[in-house]
């Protein structure tokens, strides 16, 4: 991240990291699943033919209660036909009609799918037993304008086992701080244009994560439903917190949005172009060998990149197993880059063994759980960095003819003279794609890595073949390193590519692209 604000700092307010949407999700443990809801009703007493009287009179007070509050706050209740409802969208109109600045806005009910219990015969055992299965029920919504958190929502499952999910924005949690200390700013949205103290926002963004946060969704479920906390009488049987999906974003503001529109084009063609497989898997921290595989020890990944033009402007997204880094234009002048996590099993986090007596802290697999909420913000934010470096290597200020005016004439290096490279051969052009590739952007590469990607046919094992290609290669590094594209790094047998090397190599791949009508229209 810092290549590419220094690259532009001439341009920019500056750049700010944190919270943006986040997904909670409340589980009941103990009534989540067949084995634990069968348990509790071995406990109380319940029979299976008493099953069915039991749960409806959980439901009428959970929903009862959910609807009182709503009541007691003078706010109405509204009743939606359709799951599909835009309820975010309705939910800011009657806050804007009613001038709901901060409380509650209003309460919907609606009938969607969840999953839920029901009593039903095992062929195996012919005998009556509780199963889950996907069912539908009402779940009630309450819409706030939190004094803290600002714009959120929560929403309550009234049927068994009473999943509650719970969705908040830490930009809009950001604007109610900078309200609080009295700073001014210019927002759009979830966006800001412009923030007085960059410095001070950076700090409130980062105490955001210092949250209690089961502390805080149990305070939104008291909130929500008062009648839980006597819901199962003596036993407390609090919510399991976890986070469905997070989003990390870091935005970069301008100070005009004609300059981001001026590079934001450039930027997104080289996201298309130079970003391959490889590249989009280290961004979201994946092990790739020297061939551009996934390491062995992690599950296979599909990898797509999409372009999309949406409202709030022209987004690219690449994604890796419901997990994706994008990329979008910002009501005009923010550029922001945003991690999403979905599934937390792709990462790991360093934290104590289960078996908390005899067990080391080790390398485990992440869970969605809020105890690892902040090695999801680490992860998001090394993937935001990696991404903004990488996108700083595209070439938006300067002529291409400026940029290969160098590569086009001949260069000497330690008294050797070298030829030009010629950007319309084959030969020359294969090498600026392997110096492109975002895999040996960490790590660098050697001499067998270009000689496997160059010379693919050839068989290592035989060693004739194998030295004829390893000197060719070794030709072609010495040409790159004369012209600057390349860098040995010292006492290895590594070469890095620099940054002339990955603007030329971006520009190349670009060029090869654009078509005449594209070259016509730009020089029009």
């Amino acid at each position: 991240m810092k290549s590419f604000l220094t690259q532009y700092s001439n341009l920019i307010w500056g750049a700010m990291s944190g919270l943006d949407r986040v997904c909670f999700r409340g589980t009941q443990r103990w009534l989540a699943n067949t084995r634990g809801m069968a348990s509790y009703m071995a406990l109380r007493h319940i029979l299976l033919k008493d099953f069915g009287p039991w749960v409806a009179s959980i439901t009428r007070k959970v929903r009862a209660s959910c609807e009182q509050v709503a009541k007691d706050a003078g706010r109405p209740i509204v009743y939606l036909r359709s799951s599909s409802a835009a309820k975010d969208e309705l939910a800011k109109g009657i806050a804007e009609r009613d001038g709901i600045d901060s409380g509650l806005i209003c309460a919907f009910s609606v009938v969607e799918p969840c999953m839920s219990f029901a009593v039903a015969a095992n062929r195996k055992t012919k005998m009556l037993e509780p199963t889950m299965r996907i069912r539908q029920c009402v779940w009630v919504y309450h819409y706030w304008n939190h004094p803290q958190y600002g714009f959120c929502h929560a929403r309550i499952q009234t049927w068994l086992p009473l999943t509650v999910k719970a969705c908040i924005n830490g930009r809009l949690w950001l604007a109610r701080q900078l309200d609080n200390h009295g700073l001014a700013y210019r927002r759009e949205g979830n966006g800001f244009t412009w923030i007085e103290d960059m410095d001070k926002t950076q700090e409130f963004l980062n105490d955001q994560m210092n949250t209690d946060w089961p502390k805080m969704l149990h305070g939104m479920v008291d909130a929500l439903c008062p009648a839980y906390r006597n819901l199962f009488g003596k036993e407390t049987m609090p919510h399991y917190w976890s986070a469905d999906e997070t989003e990390w974003a870091t935005d970069v503001l301008f100070k005009r949005a004609d300059d981001l529109a001026r590079i934001y084009p450039q930027l997104i063609q080289y996201g298309m172009s130079v970003f391959d497989s490889p590249s989009v898997l280290r961004f979201l921290g994946r092990k790739v060998t020297a061939k551009g595989q996934v390491h062995k020890n992690l599950t296979q990944a599909e990898v797509s990149t999409d372009m999309k033009r949406r409202p709030e402007g022209v987004r690219i997204k690449h994604s890796v197993n419901r997990n994706s880094v994008k990329m979008y234009d910002k009501h005009g002048s923010i550029l922001r880059v945003e991690t999403v996590i979905n599934n937390t099993r792709e990462f790991k986090v360093f934290r104590d063994s289960d078996d908390h007596k005899h067990g080391k802290a080790t390398w485990k697999k992440m869970r969605k759980g809020v105890a690892d909420l902040h090695r999801r913000a680490q992860v998001s934010q090394a993937c935001n960095e990696r991404y903004l470096d990488a996108v700083a290597d595209a070439p938006t200020g300067e002529s291409l003819r400026e940029l290969f005016a160098g590569i086009s004439r001949r260069a000497e290096n330690k008294g050797k003279t070298y030829r030009a490279i010629n950007l319309w051969k084959e030969d020359d052009q294969q090498l600026l794609r392997f110096i492109a590739k975002g895999q040996y952007a960490i790590n660098g590469f050697r001499n067998r890595d270009m000689r496997q990607d160059i010379f693919p046919n050839v068989d290592p094992t035989t060693n004739i073949a194998c030295r004829r290609a390893t000197a060719k290669v070794t030709r072609r590094l010495m040409l790159l390193r004369a012209h600057g594209l390349i860098r040995k790094v010292p006492k290895t047998y590594r070469y890095v590519v620099t940054k002339k090397g990955h603007r030329i190599a971006s520009a190349s791949i670009l060029a090869g692209k654009a078509t005449v009508e594209q070259l016509m229209e730009l020089a029009a």
